[in-house]
């Protein structure tokens, strides 16, 4: 399915690179689907990526740069992977076009793919973002959603990225593909006076809990992770919203998303017809890598993500 949108922001447009750089997209979804093809990890990991890159300091890769304090040292961010398929796919356009294509596109574009791979919609997205020159560790936590967050809290953040309620939905489903560690949902739980977890957080379904405590019991590495989504973890689709009303949201920030009437109504909608989730996502996946982008004179187009060109 292809979804045209017509929200597009600032200097960004289709076909960017139809003549500075022409097989530009074309490279990136090759080495996404290379990746993807010996590590079927790689699209949720891409996918959360992109989030994490758009919400602090905008689309502008700074999640890329590497150094101390930069935002991959925060702890936020020791788990987001796919780097190197960011770096892989900028080591080719630096042949084909030196100091053309910007690792903030590689990042939407990669994104955008990856959803594709894993059996989502395609989409086309406008291109023409810069690289950013900042990357702070200390602008990590205030800018992406934790696991525990509620409601109001979601809503206040996505606000303050243009996104909207609806928006909110929509991305969340992101949360269809992907794995999480334990310590991301532990807060559902606690522990009795023998050191063994039990269900703190009854709006979630008690079979599902006892299934997430087999794969993460008490004085379980951190590093543990299971599925987002337990029945169909690699493929992007519309299970996660029927798991949502099933009470089956791994996270509370999942969960929260039925006890609002408001949002309750879109995740009904969306886990009914697939379609309809999918024509949303282009336009909310659209607005999410137009956040705060960096074009024109602002910033750079790096010669390497991990670093400026200063």
């Amino acid at each position: 399915m292809f979804s045209f949108v017509c929200f597009v922001k600032g200097s960004l447009s289709f076909n960017f690179y139809a003549a500075s750089c022409p097989s530009a997209e074309l490279i990136i979804r090759d080495t996404v689907s290379s990746f993807s093809s010996t590590d079927p990890s790689i699209p949720g990991k891409l996918l959360r990526m992109v989030f994490h890159d758009c919400f602090v300091e905008g689309c502008d890769a700074s999640l890329m740069l590497q150094g101390n304090n930069t935002e991959q040292s925060d702890p936020g961010n020791r788990s987001v992977g796919g780097f190197s398929v960011i770096d892989s796919a900028k080591t080719v356009l630096e042949k084909f076009c030196p100091g053309t294509v910007s690792c903030a596109d590689i990042i939407a574009i990669a994104a955008r793919d990856a959803v594709a791979i894993a059996g989502g919609p395609r989409i086309m997205i406008p291109t023409g973002r810069r690289d950013g020159m900042v990357s702070l560790a200390s602008n990590v936590r205030p800018n992406i959603v934790d696991t525990s967050f509620s409601m109001d809290e979601m809503l206040q953040l996505f606000a303050t990225k243009g996104l909207s309620l609806l928006d909110l939905v929509v991305l969340s489903g992101a949360h269809t593909i992907g794995t999480a560690h334990c310590s991301s949902f532990r807060d559902r739980f606690e522990e009795d006076s023998m050191g063994k977890l039990r269900l703190s957080d009854k709006t979630l379904d008690s079979d599902y809990a006892e299934v997430l405590m087999e794969q993460c019991p008490a004085g379980v590495q951190p590093s543990a992770k299971v599925n987002n989504d337990p029945q169909t973890s690699l493929l992007f689709d519309n299970i996660y919203y029927q798991n949502l009303l099933a009470h089956k949201g791994l996270f509370q920030s999942d969960s929260v998303l039925i006890s609002n009437d408001s949002t309750r109504m879109f995740v009904e909608d969306f886990a009914n017809d697939q379609d309809l989730f999918f024509q949303n996502w282009g336009q909310s996946f659209l607005k999410l890598t137009s956040v705060g982008v960096k074009s024109g004179d602002v910033g750079e187009i790096r010669l390497s993500c991990a670093s400026t060109n200063a």
